[in-house]
């Protein structure tokens, strides 16, 4: 099972990406919600989120309910996928450390069986 918030190492980490990279950056969520109620405790977690996200500059970008796994194991599948542009990772880590965004997440912890959260920076072509 992952964990619902990032360790120190992780911390540490985006902190010195952020101090290195300057520019946008967009976080995928793999959302899977607890049995009985989870996707409606999220959604409370979502609707506080989506403000404070906007306060920093940044949107969403996409969210989706995931129906079909093609390619990978099935019993680790995900029930929705929300991408989030930041026009920075220092935006991110102001806005999850605002009181109001750690009260928030209390929803997000509820509701959440467990959760992959990668930081993704756009317009980096794959080789091909």
């Amino acid at each position: 099972m992952s964990s619902i918030r990032p360790n120190v190492d992780q911390v540490a980490a985006l902190a010195a990406a952020a101090k290195a990279d300057g520019g946008p950056v967009v976080m995928v969520n793999l959302l899977k919600y607890k049995a009985g109620g989870g996707s409606a405790e999220y959604g409370k977690y979502g609707d506080a989120a989506v403000r404070m996200i906007g306060d920093t500059g940044g949107r969403v970008i996409f969210s989706g309910r995931c129906n079909q796994v093609l390619i990978g194991d099935p019993t680790q599948d995900w029930d929705a996928v929300v991408l989030v542009e930041y026009p920075n990772r220092q935006a991110f880590i102001d806005m999850v450390s605002r009181k109001d965004y750690q009260q928030a997440h209390e929803y997000r912890a509820s509701g959440l069986e467990r959760t992959m959260v990668y930081a993704v920076t756009p317009g980096r072509e794959i080789a091909g």
